[in-house]
């Protein structure tokens, strides 16, 4: 099919059917084209062929469709939206951004079991957290959760913010799985036992695994002397290991509200088969609701979510958490 044919099948087929949507708050005035060919440029995305480009329209409009439907039904106390993934079937998403993670844990001492923890804290804005981080494609979450909680106690203990190597851990940490996933724990292990990690400017991101690069493994720039899990289905240990410093955490994020997510306090649909690792770095309560949230990093970008985060639901009924996040916290130690 020629280029010119393919894009009038492509009018086509947009025109057919277009009486049966109203778009969503944002996108009220246009057509799904229109709409579809706005979030392409702000997310810049393009496609290998008008075939491709006619599959991601038709998904994109069943994504548009799900996000009306959430916008007129119940209240929710969370938003979904046309986010950078708004071209991916759930089915796609879950291939390319989950993968099941063991639910396990060791028994550790947990040293901040006499912490008073404040009301709310925010690591953020104590500078102990870099900008969001993108894995794209490479399952190696793990990777991004292990590094960020290294990264944050790092600046706590001297001060110093730096960007650590995710990379390192991918290509060089055999305990776990590169691109198909991992365990935060044996990450910490990786680093104990190798001495420290490797700054991200010496051992750069690529969103693939290589062959360990060992002349940037043996330059370390932070090291860590062992780590400790959380005692699991406990919130207020929880709180209190997040009081002192960014905790590792496992949840399950594989549902279709997660994977289009943009902003407010997330508290489900989604249960607690743990597929993705994510970083908490701080905690508060809603003003108008009372509600308590977890503030959680995601290795997704900043076009995800709320800015590359996600507030979900704290000291929920469920002792596991919301998406099992009290089931497996873990954090670094450096003193």
């Amino acid at each position: 099919m020629g280029s010119l044919q393919g894009l009038a099948l492509l009018v086509s087929l947009l025109v057919c059917g277009l009486s049966a949507w109203s778009a969503p708050a944002g996108v009220a005035a246009e057509t799904p084209l229109e709409a579809f060919e706005g979030w392409m440029r702000r997310n810049g995305k393009s496609y290998k062929n008008v075939t491709e480009r006619l599959y991601r329209l038709g998904v994109f409009r069943k994504n548009l469709k799900y996000v009306e439907e959430f916008l007129h039904g119940r209240p929710r106390s969370y938003t979904i939206g046309l986010n950078s993934f708004a071209d991916l079937t759930n089915a796609e998403f879950r291939a390319i951004y989950s993968r099941p993670m063991e639910n396990r844990t060791r028994a550790t001492a947990f040293r901040h079991a006499g912490v008073t923890p404040p009301s709310s804290v925010d690591w953020r804005q104590k500078g102990a957290v870099n900008a969001v981080k993108n894995q794209g494609q490479c399952g190696s979450c793990w990777s991004f959760s292990a590094v960020a909680s290294i990264e944050g106690i790092n600046q706590i203990t001297t001060g110093n913010l730096l960007s650590l190597s995710e990379q390192e851990l991918i290509d060089c940490d055999y305990s776990n799985s590169g691109c198909d996933g991992g365990f935060v724990d044996y990450a910490f292990q990786f680093v104990v036992s190798n001495g420290g990690i490797t700054t991200e400017a010496n051992y750069p991101y690529y969103g693939l695994q290589y062959n360990c690069d060992y002349t940037a493994l043996s330059s370390n720039a932070v090291s860590i002397l062992g780590y400790e899990d959380v005692p699991r289905c406990d919130e207020q240990s929880l709180m209190k290991a997040v009081a002192i410093q960014p905790v590792s955490v496992a949840i399950e994020a594989s549902g279709s509200d997660f994977q289009l997510y943009t902003g407010g306090i997330y508290n489900g649909p989604c249960g607690t088969n743990l597929d993705h690792a994510v970083n908490i770095v701080g905690y508060g309560t809603d003003d108008s609701t009372g509600t308590d949230y977890w503030i959680v990093r995601n290795s997704w970008g900043a076009t995800w979510g709320d800015q590359g985060y996600i507030l979900m639901a704290k000291d929920v009924s469920d002792p596991q958490g919301t998406c099992g996040i009290a089931l497996q916290p873990s954090y670094p130690i450096m003193n």
